[in-house]
């Protein structure tokens, strides 16, 4: 996930911008740069990779005295993360940086085109700089609101000009940005990570707010009129500040989940359908059939794509664990893609299914969260997810991104459009105060029996696959996910009051029997908790979901609940949330 931070002072201006940009290394990034204004020219330096590939490149770069700078750590959405596509971005006397998504970047584009304007990047941001050198005439703080009234989408903004070489520009929009200052040094950053012992008080900007610092004094305006500055004190623990507020990292991640999925469908949608510069149509010629292979979360999240695949792009799909696939002695057909999943692109049974698909000439695809690992150096092609680094072991925001491109993946092999359904999914990933609440009084009363069932039909049994597997790596308790239609052979023996039973119940997607199936268990005593947009009457507890008219926003939504769940009761027990015992991030062995 991308991160901003500035500076305005006389403290070694390089590394005040370095260290900050290091506070961030923990959301994940593929490039980082900065841009100085010193006696009104700008200096920039821009790398791939490591902050310190960064600092090699600026080793022989000093700057003393007063001077502004601007920051950034780029996760590549609009264009591959290559130098030309890292911040800050240019235009001809002046440099930006930017978190976000401008929505209308392309129409921005073309209008600056027929203007004779030319773009160097594949990036959204280059838009926002050459727009506001379009627009400045005299005053460049008029210039700047005029851009940002322009601007559609979710913004965090920071801008340098020569044409007003004593100002830092600033504006917020949907994206986190704050403001912090220390004697006679003002500070900007996404996060309060990396501004903790260097300033003692911060404004946490509101969306809508922008502004200037110019000769050490900020200029905020809110509502288009300018305010009086409100600090508060910020905290001092590091690691707190890099939870942002939240109890655990893996509470942080459920609720970046819609945040994540705007970045994953970033560039890869439109009003058309879907669309991925990582390939064209002709990489699937001669392609009879599919094999998804992954182990753990993305083997569930492959489980959905095999059901969509199947569905949308009516291509026969076949679904593998990885750790048991090269042990059955194969059948390789050099007419199938054989897909591989893994959140880090190290996973060792994973990796090795994949060398075989490679040495057997099968077409490869990898789907993975990790550029430039060994899962991806090695398959053919890769549709990065962009879930930003993910901290939490028991997995969260990488399954919502890996389902998402694989639903993405199935419309684009369908020729199915989809996109306003997929945009509503972001907003059904957003948790409400109401909602977790609920779901904090509700897990009290799941703590004691002797183990879950989680069901659910059609790509709702993945779900519950997954809610199970959420449950028992962080609370340590018995839980197993089953095809609601399986429970009366077999697994309803078990039922009785402390057989806990979590039902998915989809509205979208066969609702009469999976409502039966729950009834089954209800007249056997088990308790039951229902997930779904209507009450059963005969179940015990009840979390409602938002009617809606697509399985999929259905599947988000309570996919949240689930995670939400585990974690609570998991937090009631006692237990590390996001350290579980036994466990690793990254199983790099077999």
């Amino acid at each position: 996930m991308c991160g901003i931070v500035g500076y305005i002072g006389k403290n070694n201006i390089k590394e005040q911008l370095l260290d900050g940009l290091r506070e961030l290394e923990y959301r994940g990034y593929d490039s980082a740069g900065f841009s100085i204004m010193k006696d009104g020219e700008i200096y920039s330096y821009k790398a791939v990779g490591k902050i310190k590939n960064l600092e090699e490149k600026a080793k022989d770069f000093n700057i003393d005295g007063d001077a502004l700078g601007i920051a950034h750590t780029r996760w590549a959405t609009h264009g591959k993360p290559t130098e030309i596509n890292a911040h800050p971005h240019f235009a001809e006397f002046s440099s930006v940086v930017h978190n976000g998504i401008i929505e209308n970047y392309q129409s921005i584009k073309q209008k600056l085109e027929k203007e004779g304007i030319s773009f160097l990047s594949q990036t959204d941001t280059e838009s926002i700089i050459k727009l506001f050198e379009y627009n400045l005439k005299n005053d460049a703080f008029e210039a700047f609101k005029t851009t940002l009234n322009e601007l559609h989408g979710a913004f965090a903004i920071l801008l340098l000009t020569k044409k007003d070489a004593n100002t830092m520009f600033f504006a917020k929009q949907g994206s986190p940005l704050l403001i912090a200052k220390n004697n006679e040094e003002i500070f900007f950053a996404s996060s309060d990570a990396p501004v903790i012992g260097k300033a003692k008080e911060v404004i946490y900007l509101e969306d809508g707010d922008y502004g200037y610092v110019k000769d050490n004094e900020i200029h905020l305006f809110r509502n288009h009129k300018k305010t009086e500055l409100s600090w508060t004190t910020l905290p001092e623990n590091k690691e707190f500040a890099q939870k942002e507020g939240f109890r655990f990292f893996m509470e942080k991640e459920i609720y970046e989940q819609s945040h994540v999925l705007q970045d994953t469908l970033m560039g890869r949608i439109n009003e058309n359908g879907v669309n991925f510069e990582e390939f064209d149509k002709s990489f699937f010629e001669d392609i009879n059939d599919i094999t998804i292979c992954a182990c753990g979360t993305s083997y569930h999240a492959g489980m959905v794509g095999s059901y969509l695949i199947q569905r949308n792009a009516r291509i026969k799909t076949n679904l593998e664990i990885g750790s048991e696939f090269r042990y059955k002695e194969p059948i390789l057909d050099k007419n199938t893609l054989f897909i591989v999943i893994s959140q880090s692109g190290e996973t060792a049974d994973t990796l090795e299914a994949l060398k075989m698909a490679k040495n057997a000439g099968l077409k490869t695809l990898a789907i993975c969260n990790v550029d430039n690992s060994s899962i991806v150096r090695l398959a053919d092609k890769t549709i990065l997810t962009r879930a930003g680094i993910e901290k939490g072991v028991a997995s969260t925001k990488a399954f919502a991104t890996q389902v998402m491109v694989l639903w993405l993946l199935a419309n684009y092999l369908g020729d199915k459009n989809e996109t306003e359904v997929m945009l509503n999914t972001i907003k059904a990933c957003e948790v409400t105060d109401k909602l977790h609440e609920q779901i904090k009084r509700l897990s009290k009363r799941y703590l004691h029996g002797h183990g879950f069932f989680f069901i659910g039909r059609d790509l709702f049994f993945p779900l519950a696959l997954e809610g199970a597997l959420k449950l028992k790596e962080i609370s340590y308790l018995h839980a197993e996910g089953y095809p609601a239609g399986e429970m009366k052979h077999g697994p309803i023996a078990l039922a009785d009051p402390e057989l806990y039973t979590i039902a998915l119940l989809s509205k979208n997607l066969l609702f009469e029997k999976t409502k039966s199936n729950i009834e089954e268990l209800s007249s056997r005593d088990s308790t039951i908790l229902t997930i779904s947009c209507e009450n059963i009457e005969t179940t015990d507890d009840f979390i409602k979901i938002n009617e809606s008219n697509h399985y999929m926003i259905e599947f988000y939504e309570m996919m949240v609940i689930t995670q939400l769940l585990a974690m609570e009761i998991s937090i009631r027990l006692g237990n590390d949330v996001d350290m579980p015992r036994n466990l690793a991030k990254s199983v790099t062995v077999e």
